[in-house]
């Protein structure tokens, strides 16, 4: 083994001061870094709970369960058949779209959709009908998504055609402009 003309380099025999000093250097670069830094950059953490505190749960959508619906049952009471929650208007806050009709025995009872709402503290109520009773449809589909009511309307072409088998089927929908719901499609009937 050849032995070298150089002389021994000092990394390759560092003592404990040449640590001490490399780590006060860095040190020192470090808290320069930190002083030399510009004030957009600044950031303050703030802690999991007091982010959840700040930030307020989304208002439940209203419960359809005792609200007084705009149905002649002559004392049967109502059924809701179907509900889906969802921001109709816009405002941050969920309406409930409530498919109802009279609890009758048997049957196909006539249906209605109905929107409703509730102000903070408020009981739940009625504040648009979307498809009245008194026009003899029940409803298939339903389904609320991205502001917009959707169903599958059911009827009858004639008195002739048993309660129980409707022979027409409609699609509508309805979105919410400005002061009121608009239907937006569906407007012709078709036979089943």
């Amino acid at each position: 083994m050849q032995t070298s003309a150089l002389p021994d380099l000092a990394h390759t025999a560092a003592k404990p001061v040449h640590w001490l000093a490399t780590a006060a250097a860095m040190a020192g670069v470090v808290a320069l870094a930190g002083l030399l830094q510009p004030r957009t950059a600044t950031a303050t953490a703030t802690a999991p709970e007091q982010r959840t505190a700040t930030q307020q749960a989304p208002a439940p959508a209203p419960d359809p369960a005792g609200v007084d619906f705009p149905l002649e049952c002559g004392g049967a009471g109502t059924t809701v058949a179907k509900q889906a929650p969802g921001d109709l208007d816009g405002d941050g806050r969920p309406e409930t779209v409530a498919v109802v009709h009279c609890a009758a025995g048997s049957g196909t009872p006539p249906g209605g959709i109905y929107v409703l709402t509730q102000a903070s503290g408020a009981a739940p109520r009625v504040v648009a009908t979307l498809v009245d009773p008194a026009d003899k449809k029940t409803v298939g589909d339903f389904a609320v998504r991205d502001g917009v009511v959707s169903a599958t309307l059911l009827g009858y072409s004639s008195l002739e055609v048993p309660r129980c088998c409707p022979d027409q089927e409609e699609q509508a929908s309805w979105r919410w402009k400005g002061q009121a719901f608009v239907r937006t499609s569906g407007d012709l009937a078709r036979s089943v």
